[in-house]
């Protein structure tokens, strides 16, 4: 990998009049200030359609593209919509926060409209685009039209027969929602259509895309009602455990997160086959892919279906370092981000090694003045390491800064040797740039020196999060000179290494 850096910046965040960030023109913009800037890389949150809690790492589908992410104007563009029909609406009252609620109850038929003209002269390339998805997109596509049919209820709630994928009772849907089904398929081809645009765009500018995937899928997803054989489920189709993390320093209940877990020695007679489809498919998409919960895939906690929090758990064995080389022998060598934070076992440490796959480094958790040896220390970094000033579930910078013990935030002055006058943010920004790390991420947040507002969201937590936005604007010339100084003087700058 190449000495280089990026921004995390979420698609949701970008400014839009039309209640949140979408592909279109101002996804050009920050690509091309992130060119400005002297940056490489684009970092995203996973893009799937959003389900429980709004947040996009419960997706209704590990593979289908969010439709709120559909850019309007770019719809008008193609002929697909009239300014009238979406310009009008209310799409929230506050631009620097995402409405969810306001979202859901008009995007939906903007969207039919521009559906309903776009089957009346269906594009050339859209048959072959149904039949190549078709591992994914007929079990999502008959899903949103059954959770529509069903007003939104979750699977699990639906007649036992359907609820359980019977194909009789699936060729029956198949059939009786004919026509909502398209709908799902045209939306999911718009969404590819201009995710393929900007990712073009892009790649044009120099800047590469780092994509995130989640280890695990939501319980209310066509994922699990398409394949229940790959996950642990009893008789009924409910988990038999589910998925989180016990309980620590910070939580004295750990973090019950109740996402199905996988059956991984059903998965491995076929190779991991849907986790190959799965990992393939994002790369047709992005760059470079972040694995969430990479220590998971080692060992994972199974917490008993049913419980209320994540005392009673145990941890179980994954399929290890076997996993990893499968999908290198299925698919070739692959530019993976383990996300290997929190507690790691020897185990874990190893299966990461093995892999040869950077970890991740976060700044913010490196003062804890109990750990004076701290691996997070820029000091003990090395080469193949991503380092972050924080992450999207961490605080800002600022507001870290301002919450944090004293004794914390004396010792990273004393260590970055931060000043106000300059701005703590900056001063993280360059103790990051200054590492051995190969490529530092830093939140779009941090570099225009928001504080508690901005942060984006606090895990365990449901009601404020994944909503905040940056106005208009927002990404001035005078910002990316000032990035560009600090990407030029660390040598991070594209084209200025050569391979390491």
């Amino acid at each position: 990998m190449n000495r280089r850096a990026g921004i995390l910046m979420p698609i949701s965040a970008l400014p839009s009049p039309y209640g949140i960030g979408t592909l279109g023109k101002e996804a050009c913009r920050f690509i091309d200030f992130l060119e400005k800037a002297g940056q490489s890389y684009w970092q995203i949150l996973p893009t799937g359609p959003t389900g429980y809690g709004d947040s996009p790492y419960q997706s209704f589908s590990a593979f289908a593209g969010n439709p709120y992410f559909i850019d309007l104007d770019l719809l008008k563009k193609d002929g697909l919509l009239k300014a009238e029909e979406y310009r009008n609406i209310d799409w929230g009252s506050d631009p620097q926060r995402v409405d969810y609620g306001t979202i859901y109850n008009h995007r939906f038929a903007v969207l039919h409209l521009a559906a309903d003209r776009l089957r009346k002269h269906l594009p050339d390339d859209y048959e072959d685009f149904c039949r190549q998805n078709a591992f994914w997109l007929d079990d999502y596509a008959l899903f949103m039209a059954e959770k529509e049919a069903h007003q939104g209820v979750s699977f699990m709630g639906w007649e036992p027969s359907l609820r359980r994928h019977n194909p009789k009772a699936v060729a029956r849907e198949t059939e009786r929602l004919a026509d909502q089904i398209e709908f799902w398929k045209l939306i999911q081809y718009l969404f590819r259509k201009q995710w393929n645009d900007l990712r073009d765009y892009a790649h044009h500018h120099g800047i590469k895309l780092i994509g995130d995937v989640p280890i695990y899928v939501s319980p209310d997803s066509s994922d699990l009602w398409g394949h229940p054989d790959l996950f642990q489920l009893d008789r009924s189709g409910k988990p038999t455990e589910v998925a989180g993390c016990p309980p620590d320093g910070f939580s004295a209940d750990g973090q019950l997160w109740g996402n199905p877990l996988y059956n991984w020695n059903r998965m491995k007679k076929d190779g991991y086959q849907w986790w190959a489809q799965r990992i393939a498919y994002q790369f047709t998409m992005i760059d470079v892919l972040r694995i969430d919960h990479f220590r998971g895939f080692e060992s994972y906690y199974a917490i008993p279906y049913g419980e209320t929090t994540a005392r009673n758990g145990r941890w179980k064995k994954g399929p290890g370092i076997a996993f990893f080389k499968t999908m290198e022998q299925k698919l070739g060598h692959l530019d993976i981000i383990a996300e290997d934070l929190g507690f790691l076992t020897p185990e874990v440490i190893q299966m990461v090694k093995e892999t040869g796959y950077p970890g991740m480094k976060v700044l913010e958790f490196a003062f804890d003045p109990r750990d004076t040896g701290s691996d997070y220390l820029p000091h003990k970094y090395t080469h193949n390491c991503v380092v972050y000033t924080g992450t999207h579930d961490n605080e800002t910078v600022n507001g870290w800064m301002k919450n944090s013990p004293k004794e914390y935030t004396k010792r990273a002055i004393e260590y970055l040797n931060l000043s106000k006058s300059e701005g703590y943010h900056w001063g993280f920004l360059r103790g990051a740039y200054e590492s051995v790390g190969d490529l530092v991420v830093m939140q779009y947040q941090d570099l225009l020196g928001l504080g508690d507002e901005a942060r984006f969201n606090v895990p365990s937590t449901t009601g404020n999060n994944w909503v905040w936005r940056t106005v208009k604007g927002s990404w001035t010339n005078a910002l990316a000179k000032k990035l560009y100084h600090f990407t030029m003087i660390y040598d991070r700058l594209p084209g200025t290494e050569a391979e390491i």
